[in-house]
């Protein structure tokens, strides 16, 4: 009965009208901002302006029978403080949206910051993101007796991409291998297929797909042994990352006007540019893929709050901040993030608190991938510029004195 009450539930809600005019902010109470008094009254201001009722985040366990297919061994649920950051306006590829941001995090001050950066993005008329990129790589390597053999085994793979394709459509209907490049390193040939996935993550359809394609190789070139990861980038920030990316790839920035940048931030478009070319004097010492402030720690929130496999945030933190002073003064702001490996379909996406938090962002479900990777894009793009600024001012100890569990109130 449980189940079926929870099924019922989701189809009204996902059904529920949306706000056509602008976004509330989130209130707060000066006194005992964690009540439950407070909780209340932001989701019953949810409920009224998005529609969305936010029963499981606030009660309702969900059937241990939902964790099938996600855990093994499962013994409940482990419980995170979710917060709401925004409202965050985007220009996306599927029009402009303002939306509340599900965060989980038990890291005090985090959601306050991404909050202020996005009111420096409303100021700015809001971020514009864009997918730039999709496909998801795998790398089998394959070992012959000598230079020769893998190089003559590299003419036949190339030619083999059209068969390649389609034993790899007899195995899916949402995924498709869209590129095969290949390469000699000494006597092994490492060959890179890439596909598309549709709204999943299809890390599991493109291993299946990639083990099919590897088997064939592996026979019809004479291998003498081959390895499924190869060149494993899986989970792990990576150079290539950085050029190639994986998974969708990202572009997000804005323009804030330099009275906006000085009345929330206390700073100007001069110092934080300075700043930033000190930060990429330390970037390159330290050799990092990851030349954002703080883009770990916004996406970690929201990947665990919709959903995502969290263990790919090496890969999806990778990326570049760019700050620059426009010819009018004010601050042009970007960030690129090449490798966010993300889904709104299969996984954790479609269970639990997690379909809340996607219904939230008007991603959950078939058709949302992009838009979530975008909106991730521009929420980046909030929590570095007021990071930068905390830097820029020297106010970051004071926030988390105030805020963060060094002195929890």
């Amino acid at each position: 009965m449980e189940t079926k009450r929870t099924t019922r539930h989701a189809r009204r809600t996902k059904r529920a009208p949306r706000s056509t005019g602008p976004l509330p902010r989130l209130p707060r109470d000066a006194h005992d901002d964690h009540s439950e008094a407070a909780a209340r009254a932001r989701r019953e201001l949810v409920r009224a302006a998005t529609g969305v009722e936010l029963d499981l985040v606030a009660r309702s366990p969900v059937p241990l029978e939902s964790a099938r297919g996600n855990c093994e061994s499962l013994v409940g649920f482990a419980q995170v403080p979710l917060g709401l950051a925004g409202p965050l306006a985007v220009d996306t590829t599927a029009g402009r949206r303002e939306v509340y941001v599900p965060m989980a995090t038990n890291e005090g001050a985090l959601v306050a910051s991404h909050t202020r950066g996005m009111r420096l993005l409303a100021a700015a008329g809001g971020a514009r993101s864009r997918v730039v990129r999709e496909g998801l790589t795998q790398a089998p390597i394959f070992v012959y007796a000598d230079a020769e053999r893998a190089l003559a085994a590299r003419a036949r793979v190339l030619r083999g991409e059209k068969a390649f394709a389609k034993l790899v459509a007899g195995t899916t209907r949402h995924g498709k291998l869209v590129r095969v490049r290949a390469d000699v390193v000494g006597r092994r040939l490492v060959v890179e297929l890439t596909f598309t996935t549709g709204d999943a993550i299809g890390i599991n359809m493109a291993a299946r797909a990639t083990e099919l394609v590897a088997a064939r190789i592996a026979k019809t070139t004479g291998a003498l042994e081959h390895a499924l990861h190869g060149q494993d980038v899986e989970k792990r920030a990576n150079s290539r990352a950085t050029y190639e990316g994986r998974g969708r790839s990202v572009v997000c920035d804005a323009t804030i006007p330099r009275d906006a940048l000085a009345a929330l931030a206390r700073t100007t478009p001069e110092d934080l540019r300075a700043l930033w070319h000190t930060y990429q004097v330390g970037f390159a010492r330290l050799g990092t893929q990851n030349q954002c402030v703080q883009s770990a720690n916004g996406l970690a929130a929201v990947l665990l709050a919709c959903g995502q496999d969290v263990a790919y945030l090496p890969e999806c933190a990778t990326g570049f901040l760019d700050l620059d002073v426009s010819a009018d003064g004010a601050l042009y702001a970007s960030v690129t993030l090449p490798s966010l490996l993300v889904g709104t379909v299969g996984g954790g996406s479609q269970k639990g608190t997690a379909v809340e938090g996607l219904r939230l962002l008007g991603c959950a479900g078939d058709g949302g991938a992009n838009t979530f990777a975008e909106l991730l894009g521009a929420v980046v793009l909030a929590g570095d510029l007021s990071l930068m600024a905390a830097f820029a001012t020297h106010e970051f100890v004071a926030a988390h004195e105030k805020l963060g569990r060094n002195r929890p109130r």
